[in-house]
C-alpha cells in the first residue's frame, strides 16, 4: 500500500493529498449527492449487487440522472483498491449533481462528479478480526430522526446532518459512549446514527421497521435473512426506548461494524448472548464463502 493512499476522483487514480472536489459542486454546497459504504473482503465487494441497487435508489430519490454505468463504476472500485495494493478494505462510493450555477433548484443536465476512496481494514469471515475492540455503549439522544415526508430515509446522502447532531449531543452527553440512538418524531426508537438496531426479547429477534425513517441498511437485510435461515422468528414493528432497555440481547449492524453487541443502554446493561453470536457466525460464513473460498 503507497503511503500517500490514492483516490479516484473523475475518472483518475490521484494520490489523498491532491485530491480535490469544487466549491462550486453540489454535493459540498448542498450535500446533494448519494454515497456507498462498502467492505472488500479478500478483493471481493461484499454484496455488490444490494449495493449498487441501494445507490440506484437513492439516485431516483434525488432525481439525480448521472448516466453512468454500473459496470463502470465497479471498474473504478477495483482499480482504486488495486492501486493501494488492497484486499481487505473500507470502501466508499460518492457521486454528486457536479458543478451547476449556485442555485438552489438543479440544472437538468448533469456532470457528475465521482469519487472513490479505500482505507484497509481487517479480514473479515470465519478467520477475520473485528473491527470493534469492544461491545458498544450506546446513549438515547433527544435529536430526533429526519422524517421520510422530508428527507426520504431510503436515500444514503451527503446531508447527514441529523446524524452529525446527535453525535455532538453523544460526546456531550456519554463522551464515551460508541453510538447515539436516535428516535422518530413520535419518540419510537428510529436508528443509531450510523446504524442500524436490533434486539431479543424472549426468543424474538425485533427490529424497528423501515417503514418509519429508518435507513434499510444491507447488513441489517443480510441479517435478517440470516435469522430466517436459522429458523428465528423476527418483527419489524415501532418500539419504546424502554422496550429496548429491557431487552435479553442487543447489537448494531452496519456494513464497518457487521454485527456488533450493545454492551449498555442508557447505563442499563444488555449484552449480547447465543442469538446474537449464532448471527454473527453466520454472517462470517456468509463473507468466508463469498470472498474467500
Amino acid at each position: 500500500m503507497t503511503d500517500d493512499r490514492l483516490y479516484h476522483v473523475d475518472g483518475d487514480l490521484v494520490p489523498a493529498s491532491e485530491a480535490t472536489v469544487s466549491v462550486d459542486d453540489r454535493g459540498f454546497r448542498y450535500g446533494d449527492a448519494a454515497f456507498e459504504t462498502m467492505r472488500a473482503y479478500g478483493g471481493t465487494i461484499f454484496a455488490w449487487d444490494r449495493h449498487r441497487a441501494r445507490l440506484e435508489r437513492t439516485c431516483e430519490a434525488l432525481s439525480l440522472e448521472h448516466g453512468l454505468e454500473y459496470a463502470a463504476l465497479r471498474d473504478r472500485i477495483d482499480e482504486t483498491l488495486a492501486a493501494n495494493d488492497l484486499a481487505d478494505a473500507y470502501v466508499r462510493l460518492s457521486i454528486t449533481r457536479g458543478v451547476q450555477p449556485g442555485t438552489l433548484t438543479p440544472q437538468p443536465e448533469v456532470d457528475p462528479t465521482v469519487v472513490i476512496y479505500v482505507k484497509p481494514l481487517p479480514r473479515g469471515g470465519l478467520e477475520g478480526e473485528r473491527v470493534w475492540d469492544d461491545p458498544a455503549t450506546v446513549h438515547a439522544v433527544e435529536r430526533r430522526r429526519v422524517p421520510d415526508a422530508a428527507v426520504p430515509a431510503g436515500a444514503k446522502t451527503h446531508n447527514y446532518l441529523w446524524g452529525i447532531l446527535a453525535r455532538t449531543e453523544l460526546a456531550d452527553a456519554d463522551p464515551d459512549a460508541d453510538e447515539a440512538l436516535v428516535r422518530d418524531l413520535e419518540g419510537f426508537v428510529a436508528e443509531g446514527a450510523v446504524s442500524n438496531l436490533f434486539f431479543v426479547r424472549d426468543g424474538v429477534l425485533h427490529t424497528p421497521s423501515t417503514e418509519g425513517p429508518v435507513l434499510p441498511g444491507i447488513t441489517r437485510e443480510i441479517a435478517l435473512e440470516l435469522a430466517e435461515e436459522a429458523g428465528l422468528p423476527t418483527r419489524e414493528g415501532r418500539y419504546a426506548l424502554e422496550e429496548v432497555c429491557a431487552a435479553d440481547e442487543a447489537f448494531l449492524t452496519n456494513r464497518t461494524w457487521e454485527l456488533r453487541p450493545i454492551n449498555r443502554l442508557d447505563g442499563e446493561p444488555i449484552g449480547g448472548g447465543p442469538i446474537t453470536d449464532d448471527l454473527a457466525r453466520r454472517y462470517d460464513e456468509r463473507v468466508e464463502a463469498c470472498c474467500y473460498e
